[in-house]
């Protein structure tokens, strides 16, 4: 696995080199002092993992992780407890606590190589996540599991389980990130993940009403053929 190390004190990033030292399958790829440097070595070098602490100067881990377009795998490290609920909420894939236990840090990696295997041998659609930060709330959200991005202002609202946060990224860029084969741009406020489509009805505009769960979503006249085809129906 290839990682990154991102923390803003030396003697941290030297002792995580430290331990890491015990695990040759890690292959640390480089180290980044802030949240905006971890941003540009994570376009750079696309790690598998990041080792990331939550309290850096100019942004904290959780801002880096929400200006992401995809995240990797995520072990938060940090000397501050009270982050550590905040952490799990995100389903990040640990948390160490400073200083930093090498059987805890084992334990992580251990489930850090099942989580990859699986990761990977996985679709890439499958195997992508959102990190979503809304207020004091953060999620990591397999791609999969988003039903429908609905547009609202510069925002955009994100429709998972029982969830709808707000991300700060609009629908326009959303799309161009997105694969058009998986994911349909119904209107100009809606895109729907096929695969959570329950029902498609034709109505009286000349277009489509899809059903996904409880919500409803229109399909205009003009790009009803294209759901068509892309549907085969």
């Amino acid at each position: 696995m290839r990682a990154l190390l991102i923390d803003d004190e030396r003697l941290a990033r030297a002792e995580l080199r430290r331990l890491l030292a015990a695990h040759p399958e890690v292959e640390i790829v480089g180290e980044a002092v802030n949240a905006a440097d971890g941003l540009q070595q994570i376009a750079a070098l696309k790690p598998d993992l990041i080792f990331l602490d939550v309290q850096m100067p100019g942004g904290s881990g959780f801002d880096m992780l929400a200006a992401l377009e995809d995240a990797p795998e995520v072990i938060f490290t940090t000397a501050f407890d009270q982050y550590a609920l905040q952490a799990f909420e995100v389903n990040a894939l640990d948390y160490l606590q400073k200083p930093i236990q090498a059987v805890r840090m084992a334990a992580a990696l251990q489930r850090c190589a099942v989580r990859h295997r699986a990761t990977t041998a996985a679709p890439s659609t499958a195997a992508r996540k959102l990190f979503i930060k809304d207020g004091e709330r953060c999620w990591f959200v397999a791609l999969q599991d988003v039903r429908l991005f609905e547009s609202d202002g510069n925002y955009t609202r994100v429709y998972f389980g029982d969830q709808q946060p707000l991300m700060l990224r609009s629908l326009n860029q959303l799309e161009e990130k997105l694969d058009p084969q998986s994911f349909f741009r119904a209107s100009r406020r809606h895109i729907v993940n096929m695969e959570h489509v329950e029902r498609v009805a034709p109505n009286d505009a000349g277009g489509l009403d899809l059903t996904l769960r409880d919500q409803a979503v229109e399909v205009s006249r003009r790009r009803a053929p294209q759901f068509k085809a892309l549907t085969s129906l």
